[in-house]
């Protein structure tokens, strides 16, 4: 974002008014957040995107008789600059993981939306991921399947992209690991640069597709 604009920049796409307006609420509260446009349906929430280019789309993952989820992957060729955080009520970790495979940048359950959207959304608009606590506890403690061999990354580096993927920091990664923070900098650069990927969205992305974070759906 310019200087002048200041504001992340949103579409709230929900298919009732209610719920819109309460998230309104919540997000504008925040001195650095505009919503700028509203959908209650699919096909306006992809016209209004595709016409706005907001910062970040909060996302209903049902939008009257329609999953969104179908329609993320399009949004985010159509237009890479809006990150996208699903909102919904679906706890299952089956969902989050589809979720951000498809190209969301966050899930977020509407019975947590006061405390968490707000987080989400500054995370996604940084180029972050950011994936409600309970359900990451979730899938950290779902059995993993073996995974494919990892594009040339060593056992510690895959265990490091694992940590990354369930949201943790450097910090935390090296606490856990037993290792120095500049030791999983290190780790995490050469992890990076093997896959070809910087964001942690992307990052997240591949874990779930390699199912080290869990089960395939």
């Amino acid at each position: 974002m310019s200087e002048e604009q200041t504001e992340i920049r949103i579409v709230l796409a929900d298919d009732h008014a209610v719920v819109r307006s309460g998230l309104r609420f919540v997000l504008e509260h925040e001195d650095e957040m505009e919503v700028i446009a509203e959908a209650g349906d699919l096909a306006e929430t992809l016209r209004k995107v595709r016409a706005i280019r907001p910062d970040v789309l909060v996302l209903d993952l049902n939008l009257g008789d329609e999953s969104s989820l179908p329609s993320i992957p399009q949004l985010r060729e159509d237009v890479p600059g809006t990150a996208i955080v699903v909102l919904t009520m679906q706890n299952e970790p089956r969902f989050a993981r589809e979720a951000l495979q498809s190209g969301a940048s966050g899930y977020v359950l509407k019975e947590a939306a006061d405390d968490e959207l707000v987080e989400a959304v500054r995370a996604a608009a940084r180029g972050d991921t950011y994936l409600n606590p309970k359900l990451g506890a979730r899938l950290a403690a779902e059995p993993a399947m073996p995974a494919a061999p990892a594009d040339d990354l060593s056992d510690r580096e895959v265990e490091v992209l694992r940590l990354i993927a369930l949201g943790n920091t450097n910090s935390e990664i090296a606490e856990q690991l037993f290792l120095s923070v500049r030791t999983v900098e290190s780790h995490r650069a050469h992890i990076q640069r093997k896959l070809g990927r910087t964001t942690r969205a992307e990052l997240v992305a591949y874990a779930l597709e390699r199912n080290l974070i869990g089960p395939g759906a």
